[in-house]
C-alpha cells in the first residue's frame, strides 16, 4: 500500500441537519462514492427500535453494517450510550483485516456517555499494524482535557512509538486546547493544520463555522487533506466529513 485514504464523519445517527430527515441511505451512497480505505464514524446508531417504528426504510442491520455493505469487509463498533430503545457509539469500517479492537469508556459525567474505539489494522505490505483511535469527546472543556489524558495513557501503554497511528473523530474542540494538549503529549500532527495552517471548519454542515472534527497522525505523511463541503452537506448530517490521503513516513 503506497497510500492510505481515511475519512472521519459524525453521521448524526443517520439524520440530516435540515429538518431532521432520515439520511442514512444517502449517507451510504456518499461514503461509497468517496471509497476510503478506513472510515471513522461517530454517533452511529447500533440499535433504535424507536426509529425503526417511525421510518419504513430504516435499515434492519445496525448502521455500521448497513454502511459497510460489501465495500468494507471489516468493522468494529464501540457501544457508548445505552437507553431503553437502543444504543449508539463510534465505529470503524476497514477494507483491511482488523486484528484486534477494544472500546474504552472515557465518560466524565452521567450526562454524556463517551468512548474511545481502538483498532489494530493489518495494512497489506506494512510491517506493523496501523493503530486507529476513534473518539467523540465531551462538550465541557475540563472533560475533554481528562479524555485526552486517558487517550494519551492508552497510546503510551499500547501503541509502540514507531508504529503508524491515526486518531480521528469529533473532538468538540472549538477552543483548540484539547488539540494542543494532544500534540504536546504525543507528538501527533493534525492533517489540516499541516496542509493549510489551520484545522478544518466542519460544523454546522450547512454553514461550517466551528473546527470540531480532526484527523491526527504519527508515523505517517500527509499527501492531501480535504473537507467535503458542498451545497447539500446539510442533507447528510450536522457535520462535514473530513478526509486525508496518507503514506508511511
Amino acid at each position: 500500500m503506497e497510500s492510505l485514504h481515511v475519512v472521519t464523519f459524525n453521521i448524526h445517527k443517520g439524520f440530516s441537519q435540515l429538518r431532521g430527515r432520515m439520511a442514512i441511505h444517502e449517507l451510504r451512497e456518499s461514503l461509497h462514492t468517496v471509497g476510503a480505505d478506513l472510515v471513522f464514524l461517530q454517533e452511529v446508531q447500533g440499535l433504535s427500535t424507536y426509529h425503526a417504528r417511525r421510518h419504513r426504510e430504516w435499515p434492519e442491520k445496525p448502521q455500521y453494517e448497513f454502511l459497510a455493505d460489501s465495500l468494507w469487509s471489516a468493522f468494529a463498533y464501540g457501544r457508548n450510550a445505552v437507553y431503553d430503545e437502543g444504543h449508539h457509539g463510534n465505529a470503524i469500517l476497514s477494507k483491511f483485516p482488523i486484528e484486534r479492537w477494544d472500546n474504552q469508556d472515557i465518560s466524565q459525567s452521567r450526562l454524556e456517555s463517551r468512548g474511545m474505539l481502538h483498532c489494530e489494522i493489518a495494512v497489506p505490505g506494512w510491517e506493523q499494524p496501523l493503530h486507529c483511535i476513534n473518539v467523540h469527546l465531551g462538550l465541557v472543556g475540563l472533560w475533554r482535557q481528562r479524555q485526552v489524558d486517558l487517550m494519551r495513557g492508552r497510546i503510551e501503554a499500547l501503541v509502540p512509538a514507531d508504529a503508524p497511528l491515526v486518531i480521528a473523530g469529533d473532538f468538540n474542540d472549538w477552543t483548540g486546547r484539547a488539540g494542543y494538549r494532544l500534540r504536546r503529549a504525543l507528538g501527533v500532527t493534525e492533517v489540516f493544520e499541516h496542509t493549510s495552517g489551520q484545522s478544518a471548519r466542519s460544523y454546522p454542515a450547512a454553514l461550517p463555522l466551528l473546527n470540531l472534527d480532526r484527523i491526527y497522525i504519527r508515523g505517517l505523511k500527509v499527501k492531501l487533506a480535504h473537507a467535503h463541503h458542498g451545497r447539500h452537506s446539510g442533507r447528510l448530517s450536522d457535520h462535514v466529513a473530513l478526509s486525508a490521503l496518507l503514506s508511511r513516513a
